[in-house]
Order: structure tokens, then C-alpha cells, then sequence
């Protein structure tokens, strides 16, 4: 059991509270960053799990400073926690790979070549005519699961790595082809 002289301790209101509130604030944050993607992505149950534990939390980190309002090291604590926990969120964040997202590509050239590529490697498009100011290009679509970004971003890049294209996220999709890793399915080439 922890002594009460030691909790009064230089050592322990200095340094060890102040990281204690640091951490806390830290894993609120994340978990706060998370939460709002969950509730972005209508995952109802993960976001109110996480809601519950970042509140908690943020409770326990708060009622220690209200006992230490003396004390500036925890202050600075509480805010660099946060400012720790937004980048550690954003960085949790990138790496989930919840949910959908579409891509939109312009060729400036090449492009039959790689969208064959795309399509052998079964991801759906929706192809267009379009005009820039340089000249008539062509413009793909695909809706794809988070999870196949990379993939279909690394054929992109072998076969036209000049082409433009931007990503955006997808809150719903209705009565889309979305392949599985695993399937033995093989899309009907005629």
C-alpha cells in the first residue's frame, strides 16, 4: 500500500502526479478522437463504450487537479496530455481502416493500361470522359473498403504514378460490389 507521506511527497506531487494527469489525458483524448469516428461511422455501441471511458477519464485527471491547484506542474501536465492526445488520436485514426472511402483519379495519360490493372484486381469503377484545361483526360470512380486504400493506391502509383487523385471518406454505401480477401469469386470478364 502506498504511504500517505510519500502521496505528500515532493516526488510524488511534482513528477509522478503531474505524469499520472499527463497519461490520463493522453488516453481520454484518444479515446475522444476514436469516439467521434465510431460515431461518424454510425458504430452506436463502439461510441458509446469509448464516450463512457473518456469521460471517466477526464474525471479522474480533472478531480486531482482540483486538489492541486497549487501546483502549475500539473496544469502543464493537463494541457501537454491533450495536446499528446489529439496527435496520438490522429495518428490511431490514420490507421484504422473502418468504413469506406472513394477515390477519384484523373489521368493525364496511360490510363487504359491501369485501369485493366484495377480491374484484375477486382475493384469497381465508374470511368469517364472528362476536359481539363490541357485537354480532353479520363476519370475513374471506386468506392472501396478503408481496409483496400493501400492496395489500390500501390497500382495507381506502379502503372501511372503522374495521375491526380484525391480520396474522401464514405458515410454509407447502398447496393455496392465490394470483393472479399478471401472470395473465390471471379467477376464475369465478358
Amino acid at each position: 500500500m502506498i504511504s500517505a507521506d510519500f502521496l505528500q511527497s515532493e516526488l510524488f506531487l511534482y513528477l509522478i502526479l503531474p505524469l499520472l494527469i499527463m497519461f490520463s489525458r493522453i488516453i481520454d483524448q484518444s479515446i475522444g478522437i476514436v469516439r467521434i469516428i465510431f460515431a461518424t461511422k454510425g458504430y452506436k455501441g463502439l461510441a458509446l463504450v469509448a464516450g463512457f471511458i473518456e469521460s471517466l477519464v477526464w474525471l479522474l485527471a480533472i478531480s486531482q487537479i482540483m486538489q492541486q491547484l497549487n501546483n502549475i506542474f500539473c496544469y502543464i501536465a493537463f494541457a501537454a496530455g491533450f495536446a499528446l492526445g489529439n496527435y496520438i488520436g490522429i495518428y490511431i485514426e490514420n490507421k484504422l481502416t473502418l468504413g469506406n472511402v472513394i477515390v477519384r483519379v484523373v489521368f493525364q495519360f496511360n490510363a487504359d493500361q491501369t485501369i485493366a490493372l484495377l480491374r484484375e484486381n477486382n475493384f469497381r469503377l465508374t470511368i469517364l470522359d472528362a476536359y481539363t484545361f490541357n485537354g480532353p483526360v479520363k476519370m475513374i470512380f471506386s468506392t472501396i473498403k478503408k481496409s483496400d486504400l493501400k492496395k489500390f493506391l500501390a497500382l495507381l502509383k506502379e502503372n501511372n504514378p503522374m495521375a491526380f487523385y484525391t480520396v474522401e471518406d464514405v458515410k454509407m454505401v447502398k447496393e455496392g460490389f465490394f470483393p472479399t480477401r478471401s472470395s473465390i469469386f471471379k467477376r464475369n470478364k465478358s
